[in-house]
């Protein structure tokens, strides 16, 4: 990972937005932990859900150039985690592994590209990327993302912020922390395939942000006002919004969720049965130029109309693998039902 890129590039790639409150309150956040949690929801089912192959539209071509070109494309069947995988679920992990992620850990200087003396102290310390919102509107993602030392997965507002609620998503995780759950529980990442077609459930495309009932995202001027008419600042527990069609939950909004596949902008139209995207030589992140991104989906509870119209199945942009950041996370898929 180049976590030179934290500050300026790779965290614009996590940029959509919160909710919470009443449908007349404008809140205006002023840190961090404003977006703690103040809800709970019952929770959904654990059991992973079977997808039956089939073909659909892949692609959008309304809004973000790296979207498109639209075409046919086919998946096989397989199995599906009906949510994000959980603090909780993260938690029974890292307690039958004593297992220590990426941003628990002291960065490694080298990975700057710079001498030493040159790298602020703070970045060497183990943490992770935070939304911040700025006391001012702005469109520049470096007003709202900081790298918090101390924040992680147990600590997703920092250090001095509340802990962990079980039933959130666990954020914070860079691609090796994944694939170290994926392997432990026999469940690999979703290809952005896959995922998409999951997250469509047959359903029409559509560009206008889901109502707040639908989906969590950020409702009012992100990133400085956030009227929470989806009753959550932040992000919500698993579960709290209707599933889709195929009885997946929260495939749209929430936190974005990474998949397996290299990325770099559009889809090759040739390569439309069971497609994996690019090769790692092949991929190319013209925000993030010097590091070989993965693709994540659906967008965040930081999208927002005027900023971030991702909260769509189509959505896609490149992630640094190599960093966490406070509203990304993601959830398995299985090539045969899952034991236990």
């Amino acid at each position: 990972m180049l976590i030179g890129a934290v500050v300026t590039s790779s965290l614009s790639l996590s940029a959509c937005s919160p909710a919470d409150g009443d449908e007349t309150a404008q809140f205006s956040p002023a840190s961090a932990q404003d977006f703690a949690p103040v809800a709970t929801c019952t929770a959904p089912p654990d059991t992973p859900v079977r997808i039956e192959g089939g073909t659909f539209v892949m692609g959008s071509s309304a809004l973000y150039a790296e979207e498109g070109r639209e075409r046919q494309t086919s998946v096989d069947a397989f199995w599906i985690d009906p949510h994000e995988v959980t603090n909780r679920k993260f938690a029974e992990f890292v307690a039958a592994t004593n297992y220590v992620t990426v941003a628990e850990k002291p960065v490694d200087p080298a990975q700057f590209g710079v001498p030493v003396d040159q790298i602020p102290a703070f970045m060497l310390e183990p943490g992770s990327a935070v939304f911040t919102p700025p006391n001012q509107p702005s469109q520049n993602y470096g007003d709202w993302w900081e790298y918090l030392p101390g924040a992680n997965w147990k600590r997703p507002y920092g250090p001095d912020g509340p802990g962990a609620v079980p039933d959130h998503p666990a954020v914070h995780l860079a691609w090796d922390d994944m694939i170290a759950y994926a392997d432990w529980k026999g469940g690999r990442i979703p290809t952005e395939a896959e995922w998409e077609y999951a997250a469509s459930a047959g359903a029409e495309k559509y560009t206008d942000q889901p109502g707040p009932e639908q989906a969590n995202s950020w409702q009012g001027v992100f990133p400085v006002v956030n009227e929470a008419k989806d009753g959550f600042t932040g992000i919500a527990p698993v579960g709290c919004f209707k599933a889709n069609a195929f009885g997946l939950y929260d495939m749209v909004g929430n936190v974005w969720e990474v998949t397996g596949d290299y990325f770099r902008p559009g889809h090759n139209p040739a390569d439309s049965d069971n497609p994996r995207g690019p090769s790692e030589n092949a991929a190319y992140d013209p925000i993030n130029p010097g590091m070989v991104s993965r693709v994540m989906k659906g967008g965040s509870y930081l999208c927002a109309p005027n900023y971030c119209q991702r909260y769509r199945p189509e959505s896609r942009q490149g992630r640094d693998p190599g960093l966490g950041a406070s509203n990304v996370g993601f959830r398995l898929a299985y090539d045969s039902a899952p034991q236990g």
